[in-house]
């Protein structure tokens, strides 16, 4: 293969740390800089639909995903008062797509992702690290990476922003987007499957649609906890990662729902929230050596569980295109522009009232899981 071109990685999230083992796998030799001196994925669960696990599993990680990740037995939709309004059957996802929908706590996904960045010869993976200043030389760049008062200077071919919507890497490209607060806010809580609600199913997943507001549980950790998310119409607009919140004005904001729903809300210890925010996906994303991936490039709301995995996606792409000389910029921006848009119409739709919020209920409990996966189709069916 001859001497592996050199690719840094500034931020060792989820994107961060897939796209270092897909460019691995593509011949390079990566350095990933992580500002953090230890990782500790902020967030609680996330959702893997099929077109992430088929990249993971590409990627040899399909087995240690199993292990600690659930696959839930169904997906149920309720309204507000708890009425069931449709279920999902998830057997249904590998059935149709050749890869399971599960659920798994950010952690666990990471850590197994940087257990297998340590174990592959081609990667370097330095904590408490920051890309400096770079110059080019000779073809490729000279890229300076800060680390324990270090000043190492690696020659790289090219650096990669994945360090999140609220990125400093972006900033480093002229005319760059910035973040523009959603109008929304998620509240996350985690509660142990022993210590929550009898009625609160441990296999299954749940999404309550309300006015003004929706709810979202999932069992995560192996089935031994159940993260639990709720989305409120709010104008809080701190940037950040989260912030503590007060369960009593997050009950406020529930009043009027099922008191099932409001023993969910109770359940969790301590609450965290933080602004759902996200960027136009039209970028610039890439400068000079930088490109962007992930949420640096095209953060999204959350409302078809794909932020996660259009990072994993990007690593996919972004590894093909490098090895082939080519810039991954044209090749994502018509997919994450299409899947952001498709997000930011699910969000209204949730929060929809009478009339329309009767008709979607209508539509779903006629037409259920084949309307659902029906409308989601072709996210699920990406590949590299």
């Amino acid at each position: 293969m001859g001497e592996r071109r050199t690719i840094v990685i500034a931020g060792a999230g989820i994107g961060g740390l897939a796209a270092a083992l897909a460019l691995a796998d593509a011949g390079f030799r990566v350095v990933i800089a992580e500002r953090n001196g230890e990782l500790s994925e902020v967030g609680a669960g996330i959702q893997l639909s099929p077109n992430a696990g088929r990249v993971l599993s590409a990627l040899g990680l399909d087995a240690a995903i199993a292990a600690v990740a659930v696959e839930p037995a169904a997906i149920d939709v309720r309204s507000a008062d708890g009425r069931l309004i449709t279920s999902v059957p998830t057997a249904s996802f590998r059935q149709r797509y050749g890869y399971p929908y599960r659920s798994i706590h950010r952690g666990d996904l990471q850590h197994l992702l940087a257990e297998a960045v340590r174990a592959n010869p081609a990667i370097t993976l330095r904590l408490g690290a920051t890309v400096g200043e770079f110059a080019p030389h000779a073809g490729s760049w000279l890229v300076r990476v800060e680390h324990d008062g270090t000043r190492d200077v690696i020659n790289a071919i090219a650096v990669i922003g994945a360090d999140g919507i609220w990125s400093e890497m972006r900033s480093r490209i002229p005319d760059h987007a910035t973040p523009r607060a959603s109008g929304r806010v998620a509240w996350r809580g985690m509660v142990p499957v022993d210590n929550a609600p009898r009625h609160l199913p441990r296999d299954r997943v749940g999404l309550w649609l309300g006015r003004d507001a929706h709810l979202v549980h999932y069992p995560v950790s192996a089935g031994a906890a159940i993260n639990i998310v709720a989305i409120v119409e709010e104008p809080w607009d701190r940037q950040g990662w989260s912030a503590p919140g007060d369960r009593r004005v997050l009950l406020s904001r529930f009043a009027r729902w099922s008191e099932e729903a409001q023993a969910i809300i109770r359940a969790p210890l301590a609450w965290q929230k933080w602004t759902l925010a996200s960027l136009f996906p039209t970028g610039p994303w890439t400068h000079g050596p930088i490109a962007l991936l992930g949420d640096a490039a095209h953060g999204m709301v959350p409302f078809v569980a794909q932020g996660a995995a259009m990072a994993i996606e990007d690593a996919a792409v972004l590894a093909k295109c490098l090895a082939a000389a080519k810039s991954p910029e044209a090749g994502l921006k018509p997919r994450v522009s299409e899947v952001a848009e498709a997000a930011r119409a699910t969000g209204e739709t949730y929060h929809w009232t009478p009339p329309l919020s009767t008709a979607r209920d209508a539509a779903l409990r006629l037409l259920g899981p084949r309307l659902i996966l029906g409308k989601n189709d072709w996210i699920y069916r990406w590949r590299a």
